[in-house]
């Protein structure tokens, strides 16, 4: 974190590893197939993979050069973009990087209670007894109670902060576990669901667009946000691990892989989701019960269904512990960077303290549900457009061309600005105005 024990990736794949655990998570497992299935699944499909081609090459480039650029995250990052009109401007600069560094820790809050769900539906399925349960009533059973999943909550945080102990260090040998082993399990799972009665009709709807659709703005819309988030491009969380990067990566090369693996990853969870609901005629965008009450209804009819239930909520927790830890290492690393005589040590204790202490009192569906609508209809847009808007209309345009170019074959050139200037700070401007006039959660 910041300057101190800060770290480097020792190689691009264990960065594009850390990268794309950062960006797949819930909005891959859950919010991807959810989203498809209710806006037009081809049709969707062919909107959110436009989005991701010019938000992976432009936007998410351009947050690893800066965060490489600054060798910090998302204060001094910030600071750096703007001080380059001036002191005055980089004051406010730093002020501002306040508001998306306040997304990570408050997503996190969220975040991390519904990976203590997922940590409880694991040992459930170890232990045999999900298998046997009615499982609308055992997901009410802590979903609507105070204080249901402590002991899960508290292994959830306590780990992941564990993992961060070594900055990218930790951060790049845990990825590269983890990663590889939810890509597996994934596409074992992937499988399975292939060979249920009536999962065809599920692969129709995905890969079949009905063209009309592509006239529906919301269907861009939605795509745009899916892509937005599944990313993480939030002006915060991939500036801190562009921090650690050499010189020498392509930091433009390094982007397209991430959101290639991101794109692979949400793509497999919607061959898991969507052709199971379809065989089983059950409703794709129920959100956090599909995870809880629906999957698990389906693997109790399947043969070594609690076998399967064990694998899919071990590549959910992987899933979750790897975007939780850009969201504490955002944080961390930039407390140490404005407080630099703090310990890497006391800012993990205090990120522990923070993130249970506020977190345990949200456990119940309905705390931290409204919690997270909150913040990814108020603060993530807002943040993101702030770092857009930073990146290309504030940093001037021949430094920001130019760490993106060291280390690549060939330098981006004035196309790769006008799109990020005049598309992706645009797009970046719409999806804030759409969650905040419409109240929509993405």
């Amino acid at each position: 974190m910041g300057k101190k024990k800060q770290g480097q990736f020792s190689s691009s794949w264990g960065f594009v590893l850390a990268a794309v655990g950062s960006a797949v998570g819930m909005a891959n497992v859950w919010g991807f197939p959810a989203k498809m299935g209710s806006y037009g699944g081809g049709a969707f499909l062919i909107a959110y993979l436009v989005f991701i081609a010019l938000f992976g090459s432009v936007g998410l480039a351009a947050e690893y050069a800066v965060g490489r650029r600054a060798k910090t995250g998302t204060l001094g990052s910030y600071r750096m973009a703007w001080s380059t009109r001036g002191s005055a401007a980089g004051q406010a600069g730093a002020i501002l990087g306040w508001l998306p560094l306040a997304g990570s820790m408050c997503i996190a809050l969220g975040y991390a209670v519904i990976i203590a769900y997922v940590l409880k539906a694991f040992a459930a399925s170890l232990g045999g007894s999900l298998m046997t349960a009615d499982t609308a009533v055992w997901f009410e059973s802590f979903s609507l109670a105070d204080y249901s999943v402590i002991p899960f909550h508290a292994i959830v945080v306590v780990g992941t902060l564990l993992t961060l102990f070594l900055g990218a260090k930790s951060i790049e040998k845990t990825n590269k576990v983890m990663m590889p082993l939810f890509f597996i399990i994934f596409v074992i799972l992937a499988v399975r669901v292939a060979l249920l009665p009536g999962a065809a009709a599920g692969y129709r709807y995905m890969f079949s667009p009905r063209w009309e659709e592509l006239l529906d703005p919301m269907v861009w819309i939605w795509a745009m946000g899916q892509a937005f988030f599944s990313l993480s491009i939030t002006g915060s969380g991939m500036i801190v691990y562009g921090a650690y990067l050499h010189k020498d990566e392509d930091v433009a090369a390094l982007a397209r892989r991430t959101a290639l693996f991101d794109t692979i990853a949400a793509l497999v969870a919607a061959l898991v989701i969507i052709p199971a609901c379809f065989a089983y005629g059950l409703d794709i965008g129920a959100g956090p019960s599909l995870l809880f009450v629906t999957l698990p209804r389906i693997l109790q009819d399947i043969p070594l269904g609690r076998l399967f239930a064990i694998i899919l909520y071990t590549a959910m927790v992987f899933a979750g512990v790897s975007s939780l830890q850009n969201m504490f290492e955002a944080v961390g690393e930039s407390l140490l960077h404005r407080f630099p005589r703090m310990s890497r040590r006391l800012a993990l204790v205090l990120l522990c303290l923070i993130c249970l202490g506020i977190g345990v009192n949200m456990e119940p569906i309905f705390k931290w549900g409204p919690w997270m609508d909150i913040v990814s209809i108020y603060i993530i847009p807002i943040g993101a457009t702030l770092g857009a808007i930073s990146w290309f209309w504030i940093m001037p345009r021949n430094d920001l061309l130019e760490e993106v170019g060291q280390g690549a074959g060939k330098a981006p050139g004035q196309l790769w600005y006008s799109l990020g200037r005049y598309v992706y700070v645009p797009c970046a401007v719409i999806l804030c105005c759409v969650a905040l006039f419409l109240k929509v959660a993405f």
